[in-house]
C-alpha cells in the first residue's frame, strides 16, 4: 500500500472512531465497521453486436459500515491523500447498490465528501457523521414527485396569509382587488417570482438538489424564499428550514418578513447563543457569524438538523470560512444574490494578477456558482435589474459626475505632485493618487466641496422638502466621522435650528448601536420622525455616513441619493451600493394624516441620485446595461501610468492647504489597481503552462512529482522566459511562500486562489478542532496556541524541549497555561504529524 494511501487510512480510522463508529464490540456495542469487504459486482457491458448483457465481478469495499441490525449502511471509499475523494464516485455508487445502500462517504483523509444517492450530488463535509446522525437523516424520505406536482400560482403566499381571501365578500371582481389587496396587505407573487419557483421545481425533476436565483436587489428575494421555504415544509421535502445571513439587520429583516408571509403556518425563530428555541420552529434564522464562532454549528448541530438552507447574498455568506457552515448541513441548498454573472462569465481571470483585490472577489462568486451546482455560469433563475426596469419594478438613477480640482489630479495619470523636505532639508516631490484619499491624502476643502455639491444638487423629498434620505460611503471610519460634521454644519446653516446635529449619523462599526441606526433609518425613525411635517412619518435623520455597513441587501426603499465619496475597486460592492437606491416607492404611504394622503395623492420615486465622486460609474461601465458583458477599463497608456503601481515611500501622509472646487471635467480611463508588470509576468507563465500538452496531462493524472520534475528540467530558469519560483512569488505578492505546486494547481484550477496566511491557519485549526473538539471555553486558549506553535519558533522550541518556565515571558504562554493537559499535549503533536509548516514561511 503506497505511503499515502496508508496516511489516508490511518487519518480516516481516527475519523470513524471519534465520529462514534467502532472496529471491534466494545461497551457501546458491537463492532459496525467492515474492511475490505469482498462483494459481488454487476456491470453493464455491449458485446460485439452492440447488444447489452451483464458481467458480474468481484469487488472490494475500503469500509462498509453497518447499522444496529448489522445491514450495510453506508459505503466510504478510500483514496490515497493526494488524490480527489471524488475519483471514487462512480466506484462507489456501484458498491453501494451492490449493497442496498443510500448513503456514501467519499475520503482522502483530509477532504471529505457525504453522498446521499436519494437526493443529489456529493458534498463536502467537516467531519465524519455519528451513526445516530444517519439513522435520523435516512428515517427522512423526501417526496421530489410532490414537490415537483404542487401547484404555485401568484396567490401562493397569500393562502399563507389569508386563505379565506377569494371567499370574502369585498373580493368581487378585478376591479376592486388593488384596493382589497392593500387593505388587507396581502403579498401576491409577480410573475417572475412564480417562475422563479417553478425553475427550482423543474431542477428537483432533474435531479438536482442546489440552486442559484440570480435577482436584482428590490425584486423580492425574500418574498420568493418564502414561498419557496412553504414549498419545502408543505410537500414533506424539509422538516427545518436554515436562512442564513451575513448582517444582523438582514437577520431582524428576515424575521419579520417570514413571520408576516408564514405566521399561519410555520413558526420562525431567530438562533441565540445556548439556546433551544430553534428547536421548536420550522424556520430558523441566523447570521453566519453565529455558527461560525467557534466553530459553533459543529457543537451544537447535527447535519441533518436543516433540511433546506437558504444562503441569502450567496456571494458573501459562503466565502471563506463561512463556506464550512453552508456545507455542514447535508439538506438542499439556494443561493441568493444580486451579483449580475456578466462580471464573471466572459473574464479572462488569467489576465488578473493576484495583486489585484478584484481578482479574488471575482472567484469567489465564480465558486459561489459552483457551489450551488451552476458551474456553466448559469443560474437556475435569473431576474436581471434591466428586467425589472423594463417591466417597471425597479427605476435606474441618475448619475451626478463630480470632480474637483484636486480628485480631477488623484485620477489623473500623473497623480497629484507635491513637493516636500525630506528629513535631509532636501526638496523631494511625492505623487498621490485617487487610492491614497483619506488615507496618505488629506483635504478638508475637497470634502467640504463633496458635501457642498452633495446638498446642492441632492434629490428632495417629495412630500416635506428636505433633503431626501441619503446613503453616503467613505473610505474609512474617520472619513466618515469628518463627513458627518461637515454635512451636520452645513445643515445647520441650510436649515436653522431644525436638525441640531441629526441631520448625519455616522454608521459604522465602531459607534455604539449602529445595528439599530440602520433598522431605525428603515423604518423611519432615526433621531425622531417628521422633522417638517408632523404628519409624515420619515425619518428626522436625512443621511447615514457608512464605510460598508449598509451595502449587501439592505433594504431602504425611499432611499433617493446615494454618495460614492471614495474610489471603488470591486465590481460587487459597486452593484451592490447601487441596488440601494433601485427600488420603487410611494411617498404618500407615510403620511398619517388622511386629508393630505387625498389631497397629495401618489408621490412615486421615478429616480434616485447616484453622486460619484472618484470616477467609478467610468470605472466599471460606460452604458448602464446589465445583459451585457460590463468590461473594466484598461489601464492608462503613457510613462506615467507606473507611478499607479509605485511601491509606498516614506512619507506617511499629507494634508494639503490647497483650496479645491468643482470643475467640469472630460471622461478619460483609468487603470485598475495592480502592478501591470507582475501582472504580465504571471500571466504569460500561465499560458506557457496551460499551453503544455505534458504538464496538463500529468496534473490531471495526478503525477506531481514527474510534472515538477519536467518542470525544472525543461521550463523553469531557462533563457527563453528565465521564469523562477523567486520571480513568480514575487508577482503573486501574498504572504507567505507558495510553492510551485500551487502555482501549478491554481493554473489547472484544482485551486481557486492562493490562500493566506491565516486563511491556511483557519484550516488547520478546523482540521484539528474537529477531530479534537475541544470545550468551547478552551476554543480560544487552543486557537491561539495552534497558530504560535505554526509561526512562532521561539514558542515552538519551548514546548518542544519543554522549556516550561519560558512560558512566564512567551506572549502565549498564559494560553498554554490554561489549556488541559490533553490539549497541551495533542496540539504539538497533531501539528507535527498533519501540518506541513513551510507553507506558512513568508
Amino acid at each position: 500500500m503506497a505511503e499515502k494511501e496508508a496516511k489516508a487510512r490511518i487519518k480516516i480510522n481516527k475519523l470513524l472512531e471519534e465520529a462514534g463508529w467502532r472496529f471491534f464490540d466494545n461497551e457501546s456495542g458491537k463492532a459496525n465497521i467492515l474492511l475490505e469487504n469482498n462483494v459481488k459486482l454487476t456491470i453493464e457491458k455491449l458485446n460485439e453486436f452492440g447488444e447489452d448483457f451483464e458481467k458480474t465481478s468481484n469487488g472490494f469495499i475500503d469500509f462498509l459500515l453497518l447499522d444496529e441490525q448489522g445491514f450495510p449502511f453506508i459505503v466510504l471509499e478510500a483514496k490515497a491523500e493526494d488524490k480527489n475523494p471524488l475519483f471514487g464516485k462512480e466506484q462507489a455508487r456501484r458498491y453501494a447498490i451492490s449493497q442496498n445502500c443510500r448513503f456514501i462517504i467519499l475520503s482522502n483523509g483530509n477532504i471529505h465528501y457525504f453522498w446521499d444517492l436519494e437526493r443529489g450530488n456529493p458534498h463536502i463535509i467537516s467531519r465524519f457523521p455519528s451513526p445516530e446522525t444517519v439513522k435520523g437523516y435516512s428515517t427522512f424520505k423526501p417526496d421530489r414527485k410532490r414537490l415537483v406536482s404542487e401547484t404555485v400560482n401568484d396567490d401562493y403566499i397569500v393562502l399563507t396569509q389569508k386563505p379565506d381571501y377569494k371567499n370574502d365578500p369585498s373580493y368581487i371582481n378585478e376591479e376592486t382587488r388593488k384596493s382589497f389587496i392593500e387593505q388587507n396587505k396581502l403579498k401576491f407573487l409577480r410573475r417572475y417570482q412564480v417562475l422563479a419557483i417553478q425553475s427550482i421545481q423543474n431542477a428537483v425533476k432533474e435531479g438536482k438538489d442546489r440552486f442559484l436565483f440570480e435577482m436584482a436587489t428590490g425584486t423580492g428575494k425574500t418574498l420568493v424564499s418564502a414561498a419557496v421555504i412553504k414549498l419545502f415544509l408543505r410537500t414533506g421535502n424539509a422538516r427545518r428550514v436554515l436562512f442564513l445571513v451575513d448582517r444582523l439587520e438582514l437577520e431582524d429583516q428576515a424575521y419579520k418578513a417570514f413571520v408576516a408571509y408564514l405566521r399561519n403556518d410555520y413558526q420562525t425563530a431567530i438562533y441565540k447563543e445556548n439556546r433551544d428555541d430553534w428547536r421548536k420552529a420550522e424556520i430558523v434564522v441566523s447570521t453566519v457569524q453565529t455558527f461560525l464562532s467557534k466553530n459553533r454549528y459543529k457543537r451544537l448541530f447535527a447535519p441533518d438538523d436543516f433540511d433546506l438552507v437558504i444562503s441569502d447574498e450567496a456571494h458573501r455568506s459562503i466565502g471563506g470560512n463561512s463556506r464550512a457552515v453552508f456545507e455542514y448541513f447535508i439538506g438542499y441548498k439556494l443561493g441568493l444574490t444580486a451579483t449580475p454573472k456578466d462580471y464573471l462569465k466572459h473574464i479572462d481571470t488569467s489576465k488578473l494578477g493576484e495583486n489585484d483585490p478584484r481578482q479574488l472577489e471575482r472567484r469567489l462568486l465564480l465558486d459561489t456558482y459552483k457551489t450551488f451546482g451552476c458551474e456553466n455560469g448559469e443560474p437556475t433563475f435569473r431576474y436581471s435589474l434591466l428586467d425589472g426596469v423594463k417591466e417597471g419594478f425597479l427605476i435606474n438613477p441618475v448619475v451626478v459626475d463630480a470632480r474637483t480640482e484636486i480628485t480631477t489630479q488623484l485620477l489623473s495619470d500623473k497623480g497629484y505632485f507635491v513637493t516636500i523636505q525630506n528629513d535631509e532639508g532636501e526638496e523631494v516631490e511625492e505623487i498621490f493618487i485617487h487610492k491614497d484619499f483619506e488615507k496618505k491624502f488629506f483635504s478638508e476643502s475637497t470634502n467640504r466641496e463633496f458635501c457642498k455639491a452633495f446638498l446642492e444638487n441632492a434629490y428632495r423629498d417629495p412630500i416635506s422638502g428636505e433633503i431626501g434620505k441619503t446613503i453616503v460611503y467613505c473610505v474609512s471610519q474617520n472619513h466618515a466621522a469628518k463627513i458627518t460634521q461637515i454635512l451636520n454644519e452645513m445643515a445647520h446653516q441650510m436649515f436653522p435650528g431644525k436638525y441640531n446635529s441629526d441631520f448625519a449619523i455616522q454608521v459604522t462599526s465602531r459607534i455604539v448601536d449602529s445595528q439599530q441606526f440602520t433598522i431605525n433609518f428603515t423604518n423611519n425613525r432615526l433621531s425622531g420622525t417628521g422633522n417638517f411635517n408632523p404628519s409624515y412619518k420619515t425619518s428626522k435623520t436625512r443621511v447615514c455616513v457608512t464605510v460598508g455597513m449598509m451595502t449587501t441587501g439592505y433594504d431602504c426603499p425611499d432611499i433617493l441619493n446615494l454618495c460614492l465619496m471614495r474610489p471603488i475597486f470591486s465590481p460587487t460592492d459597486f452593484i451592490q451600493i447601487k441596488g440601494r437606491g433601485t427600488r420603487k416607492y410611494n411617498f404618500a404611504t407615510d403620511l398619517t394624516d388622511l386629508q393630505q394622503k387625498v389631497q397629495i395623492g401618489e408621490k412615486q420615486k421615478e429616480n434616485f441620485k447616484m453622486f460619484d465622486f472618484f470616477a467609478n460609474c467610468e470605472y466599471f461601465e460606460e452604458k448602464f446595461n446589465y445583459d451585457e458583458v460590463l468590461k473594466l477599463p484598461k489601464p492608462g497608456s503613457g510613462e506615467n501610468t507606473a507611478l499607479e503601481f509605485r511601491e509606498p515611500s516614506g512619507i506617511y501622509s499629507y494634508d494639503s492647504s490647497q483650496s479645491d472646487q468643482i470643475i467640469k471635467l472630460e471622461h478619460f480611463v483609468i487603470g485598475p489597481d495592480g502592478m501591470k508588470i507582475d501582472r504580465m509576468y504571471f500571466e504569460k507563465f500561465e499560458k506557457t503552462i496551460i499551453e503544455h500538452p505534458i504538464l496538463k496531462e500529468q496534473a490531471e493524472e495526478g503525477k506531481w512529482d514527474e510534472l515538477l520534475a519536467y518542470l525544472e528540467k525543461h521550463i523553469l530558469d531557462k533563457p527563453e522566459e528565465y521564469f523562477t519560483l523567486e520571480k513568480l512569488r514575487s508577482s503573486i505578492q501574498i504572504d507567505r511562500r507558495v510553492s510551485m505546486r500551487e502555482i501549478i494547481e491554481k493554473i489547472f484550477g484544482i485551486i481557486p486562489y492562493f490562500k493566506t496566511k491565516n486563511e491556511l491557519l483557519d484550516e488547520e485549526f478546523d482540521k484539528f478542532d474537529s477531530r479534537y473538539l475541544p470545550k468551547e471555553e478552551y476554543f480560544n486558549y487552543a486557537k491561539t496556541v495552534f497558530n504560535a506553535y505554526i509561526l512562532d519558533a521561539d514558542f515552538r522550541a519551548i514546548i518542544d524541549n519543554k522549556n516550561f518556565a519560558l512560558l512566564n515571558v512567551s506572549p502565549y504562554g498564559e494560553a498554554f497555561k490554561k489549556l488541559p493537559p490533553e490539549l497541551r499535549s495533542s496540539i504539538p503533536e497533531y501539528i507535527k504529524d498533519f501540518v506541513p509548516l513551510n507553507k506558512f514561511v513568508a
